[in-house]
C-alpha cells in the first residue's frame, strides 16, 4: 500500500529553525518505497487567516487559496508536525490551517517533532484536544522534543544528541506508517 506523509513546518516566523529541525529529520530516517513524504511549510502556503464565508465542516470553499489547501491536505494519508512552542503554546498559523478546513484531516495519524526550551511539549500538549476535535489521530508516545534548540543546531544543522528526547525519528515513522495504513485501510472501506 503506497501512502503519503505530509512533514508540516508550523512556524511561519522570519527567523525561525522549523525549516532546520525538519531536515534534520528527513536526514535521520530510511523512508520506505512505499511512503512518500512531501514537506509543507507553511510560511510558503501562506493561508490567508479564516476568509472562508462558509463552515469548513461544509467543504463549499470560495477561495483558491482554500482549495489548494484542501486538495494538499486530502491527498496526504499522515502528518509529522515540526512544531515549535511560542508563550505556551503552538503557533498561530498552525490553529489557522487546521480551522481553515475539516474532513480533509478526519481519521488520519499525526505526530510530531517538536522544537524550544522544553521540546515543545506543552505546545504539543495543548494541540492535542484541537487535534481530536477535528478528527485528527495524535500520536504524543513518539514525539520528539529538541530540548533548547536554539543551541542544540550547529551550522551544518546537526542537532546535539544530548538535546533530543523522546523517541528516535525511526521509531517515530514506523509508528506513524503502521498507523497511517491502518486508517487508511479503515478510511477506504467506508
Amino acid at each position: 500500500m503506497k501512502i503519503k506523509i505530509g512533514v508540516i513546518i508550523a512556524s511561519t516566523r522570519p527567523v525561525r529553525l522549523g525549516p532546520s529541525v525538519a531536515k534534520w529529520f528527513l536526514s535521520q530516517i530510511d523512508t520506505p518505497d512505499n511512503v512518500e513524504i512531501e514537506v509543507i511549510d507553511l510560511a510558503k502556503i501562506n493561508l490567508p487567516f479564516l476568509n472562508e464565508p462558509n463552515q469548513p465542516a461544509d467543504a463549499k470553499y470560495e477561495n483558491e487559496s482554500t482549495k489548494k489547501w484542501s486538495q494538499t491536505v486530502d491527498n496526504l494519508d499522515g502528518f509529522i508536525f515540526v512544531i515549535p512552542e511560542y508563550n505556551h503554546g503552538y503557533p498561530a498559523p498552525l490553529k489557522n490551517a487546521l480551522d481553515t478546513i475539516y474532513k480533509e484531516w478526519r481519521k488520519k495519524p499525526v505526530a510530531f517533532v517538536g522544537y524550544g526550551v522544553l521540546g515543545a511539549a506543552r505546545s504539543i500538549d495543548h494541540l492535542i484536544p484541537a487535534l481530536a476535535q477535528i478528527g485528527l489521530v495524535s500520536l504524543p508516545y513518539v514525539a520528539i522534543n529538541i530540548i533548547n534548540a536554539e543551541n542544540s543546531i550547529d551550522s551544518s544543522g546537526n542537532i546535539k544528541p544530548d538535546s533530543i528526547k523522546g523517541s528516535k525519528p525511526s521509531r517515530l515513522l514506523e509508528e506513524l506508517i503502521w498507523w497511517t495504513k491502518l486508517l487508511k485501510t479503515a478510511r477506504t472501506e467506508t
